[in-house]
C-alpha cells in the first residue's frame, strides 16, 4: 500500500504530539502525587500539558495546511 509523499512525515509528526501529550501527563502524574491523589499544583500542571498538546497540535495543522 502506497502512501502520498510527506503523508509519512504528517503520521510521524502526529504520533511524536501524541506521545509527548501522554509523557507529559505521566511525568506531572508521578511528580505532583501526594497520598494517592493529586496536588492542586499538579492539575494545573496536566491542564498545562493539555493547553500545550492543543497548541501544539493546532500549530501542526497550520503546519500542515501550509504545505500542500
Amino acid at each position: 500500500m502506497d502512501i502520498e509523499e510527506g503523508m509519512a512525515r504528517k503520521i510521524v509528526l502526529s504520533i511524536v504530539a501524541v506521545v509527548l501529550f501522554i509523557v507529559s501527563f505521566i511525568v506531572v502524574g508521578t511528580s505532583f502525587s501526594a497520598d494517592g491523589g493529586l496536588s492542586s499544583t499538579g492539575g494545573l500542571g496536566l491542564l498545562g500539558a493539555l493547553v500545550g498538546f492543543i497548541l501544539l497540535m493546532g500549530a501542526l495543522g497550520l503546519y500542515f495546511a501550509s504545505q500542500d
